[in-house]
């Protein structure tokens, strides 16, 4: 296994809690995923998300972004209650994130500039001018060389469709980055990159970055804080604390062979 390089981190920005979860219940049927949960996000921190199969990860992160409505609970974003939101609110709140999908899913039919646009055409009411402009700073900012912005999702290795999605989500300056998978799919290298990447924009734009990762390596590479999905809650904590929590699976994950390489690296 190779193990990447640990950057440097610095603490979380704020104490102010940018995104708090009360009670959430999230059930498909008689299927319940998640049973009264919590969580509180703080402004200007990584916040990684992991759990086993079929624990509802990627579930959490759409009820967040409003993708997915919960069966209870309440989901404040910036103090603004999502249930509650419609129309211009709704979409003033939306303008304050930005999202990474697997895959970047990306548009296949557009450009990768095109791609990044998107949001600038559902949002703003911006020139051509200004919108090329803006999408060819997003490509710099991620690291796509200037030729990539007339490219389309087919001509583009793993991690380039990576980066090209980043670049759409922070198409908007968001304050917000919600990351599904982000490192799934690429080699140690292009892996350990995209993790670089993420944590030299957080500190430089002072994001707020909330993570579904299962990667181990990006979770220490990445994260101020981790959030486990585990018997339908959270439990809170990093990978110094969690691998003393004495749950079978948090222990099997933080603590087997991968957690205890991760926690010397």
């Amino acid at each position: 296994m190779v193990m990447r390089k640990k950057p440097k981190r610095a603490a979380p920005t704020s104490d102010e809690v940018v995104i708090k979860v009360r009670g959430l219940v999230n059930a498909m049927g008689d299927n319940v995923i998640h049973d009264h949960l919590d969580l509180d996000v703080k402004r200007g921190e990584v916040l990684g998300i992991v759990g086993g199969s079929g624990t509802g990860k990627s579930v959490l992160l759409r009820s967040i972004i409003g993708l997915n409505r919960p069966t209870d609970g309440t989901i404040r974003v910036f103090g603004e209650d999502m249930s509650e939101l419609h129309g211009l609110d709704l979409r003033a709140l939306q303008m304050r994130w930005g999202v990474l999908f697997q895959e970047g899913a990306l548009f296949s039919s557009q450009t990768v500039e095109e791609n990044i646009q998107v949001p600038l055409r559902e949002y703003t009411h911006m020139s051509e001018e200004l919108m090329d402009e803006i999408a060819g700073i997003k490509l710099a900012m991620v690291g796509l060389p200037e030729d990539a912005a007339r490219k389309y999702p087919s001509q583009l290795s793993g991690g380039m469709k990576k980066r090209a999605g980043l670049a759409r989500a922070l198409a908007l300056d968001p304050e917000i980055v919600f990351l599904d998978e982000p490192t799934a799919g690429l080699d140690p290298i292009s892996a350990a990159q995209f993790d670089e990447l993420v944590r030299g924009l957080q500190k430089s734009l002072n994001l707020t970055v909330v993570m579904v990762t299962h990667d181990i390596d990006t979770l220490r590479a990445t994260t101020d804080r981790i959030a486990v999905l585990v018997d339908k809650k959270l439990k809170i904590g990093t990978i110094a604390t969690l691998v003393h929590d004495p749950h079978p699976w948090i222990q099997e994950y933080f603590a087997g062979p991968r957690g205890r390489a991760a926690l010397d690296a």
